[in-house]
């Protein structure tokens, strides 16, 4: 007796559509909005002040730095706040991680969410090793005009990918879209062409994906701070790859039973349904108050609006009610003892307890001394959580965005305080007047906490000017920001 068994003919197919409709996006679009320029320039400016925050923190700072303690690279690339000179593969991950440790970059949130800043560790680690290199060639360096570029087009990547298409939904985590944008952005600027494009985007998809184990209870743990400077050196060591003639694999998204759609995504293609510009840069939502995962924002708004009523009433509480979105109940709506930092940042009572107790929510609120401040899990187990559904709806539709929260308490006498709302942080674009001069008060005191106030002036002086800005050479900034 025999089998028979199907073969499959051995053609190779062209490309899959979804890798040429985001290469002829990054090799041949022209970035025409300067809305979205003006807007890049402030992402970068908060991005930095992010990072240098980060190095205010051990369990960020030992994981930076050479493999090699004292090696440095000729034409290497810098790590803000430091005198680290590393290749760009490793530099990608240490400003990566700089970036995102403390959840204060700014974020995208849509059936995916993310953090399009992220895309900077590979960005800026690339083109200052690019700019030394080319000054060593007795050539141009690259302008922050091409850092600000190639940060439009990952924040487009990343952001409309995550408009509908939920990679969490599969178990994904979505740094899986920081390593797809990274990648095709940084492969444009290597010098690659449209096929190298195409090809660095196959083996990112083909690359083994982050699994979301380490955002949710019971494995919530720091790996989330690093995992997206993880993607993005992943992603420039891809683009190393083809930039030496490593082929790529055209299907590697619909092939069958092999491809990413069939093995990761349920069978289901990505649906793109938006011509790629500048969308996303133009609607970046930025974190300017609180150190926090971005769907408890309103949220603890909404506790700090509420700290002068209750400050002195808290054995007087008999339940808090707590009204959020679909995307808030499924990510950060937890109960029972948190661990470490990384847990209580991701757990919205614990974000609204601190904005009870403290009129505030800073980065170091989620460290062991203040959690063990008896008030936060006495408060965080007297709060209901419940989903409001045009909450959710709002948060879906295009025109809104919203990342609504609402809260109310009610006290054992049976009086209660007026239900506080806020359908829009203030880091959203419906608030951007109101937030810049806020996200630049952020940089200042952020960049403070390591820097001079000369210098923090000068750094801030420098964002400020866009014209002036846009034509300084990549290397010089990577100097002026480093130690």
């Amino acid at each position: 007796m025999t089998t028979a068994y199907t073969i499959e003919k051995n053609i190779r197919p062209a490309p899959d559509k979804e890798f040429v409709t985001l290469a002829d996006y990054v090799s041949q679009t022209t970035i025409q909005s300067e809305p979205a320029y003006s807007t890049a320039r402030y992402c970068l400016m908060d991005s930095m002040g992010c990072a240098i925050l980060a190095l205010q923190y051990a369990a960020c700072t030992k994981l930076l730095g050479p493999v090699v303690p004292g090696t440095t690279v000729p034409h290497g690339a810098r790590v803000p706040g430091t005198d680290y000179i590393l290749d760009p593969i490793l530099a990608a991950f240490n400003i990566g991680t700089l970036i995102r440790w403390l959840d204060f970059n700014d974020t995208w949130l849509a059936a995916e969410w993310g953090h399009p800043s992220d895309n900077l560790g590979a960005i800026l680690a690339v083109a200052d090793y690019l700019s030394r290199k080319n000054i060593a060639e007795k050539k141009s360096p690259l302008l922050m005009r091409d850092v600000l570029t190639a940060m439009i087009k990952a924040y487009e990547i990343q952001g409309v990918l995550a408009l509908e298409n939920s990679f969490n939904r599969v178990g994904l985590d979505h740094v899986i879209l920081v390593k797809v944008a990274s990648a095709a952005v940084v492969m444009h600027m290597l010098g690659g062409n449209k096929t190298d494009v195409i090809n660095v985007l196959s083996h990112a998809f083909i690359d083994g994906q982050s699994l979301r184990t380490y955002r949710h209870a019971p494995n919530t743990g720091s790996r989330k701070s690093w995992a997206a400077g993880d993607a993005t050196s992943r992603a420039v060591r891809l683009a190393w790859m083809i930039l030496k003639g490593e082929m790529g694999y055209p299907s590697a998204l619909t092939a069958k039973t092999w491809g990413f759609y069939d093995v990761c995504f349920k069978q289901q293609p990505f649906c793109i349904s938006r011509t790629l510009g500048s969308y996303v840069m133009e609607n970046i939502l930025f974190k300017i108050s609180f150190p926090a995962e971005f769907h408890a924002q309103t949220a603890v708004e909404c506790a700090i609006a509420l700290h002068p009523k209750v400050k002195q009433k808290f054995d007087q509480i008999e339940k808090i009610v707590v009204i959020t979105h679909e995307s808030a109940m499924r990510i950060i709506n937890k109960t029972g003892p948190l661990h470490n930092p990384a847990d209580r940042d991701h757990c919205l009572q614990y974000m609204i307890a601190a904005g009870l107790v403290f009129g505030n929510l800073k980065a170091e609120y989620y460290e062991d001394d203040v959690a063990s401040d008896p008030r936060m899990d006495a408060l965080r187990e007297k709060m209901i959580v419940e989903e409001d559904l045009q909450f959710s709806k709002d948060y879906l539709d295009p025109d809104k965005r919203s990342i609504a929260n609402a809260l109310q308490i009610y006290f054992n006498d049976g009086t209660k305080t007026e239900k506080i709302t806020v359908e829009y942080p203030i880091g959203h674009k419906r608030r951007r007047e109101e937030g810049i001069p806020l996200l630049i008060e952020k940089f200042e005191n952020n960049m403070k906490v390591h820097f001079s106030d000369a210098k923090t002036n000068a750094l801030r002086d420098m964002f400020q000017n866009l014209e002036e800005f846009e034509v300084m050479p990549v290397n010089h900034f990577m100097e002026l920001i480093a130690k």
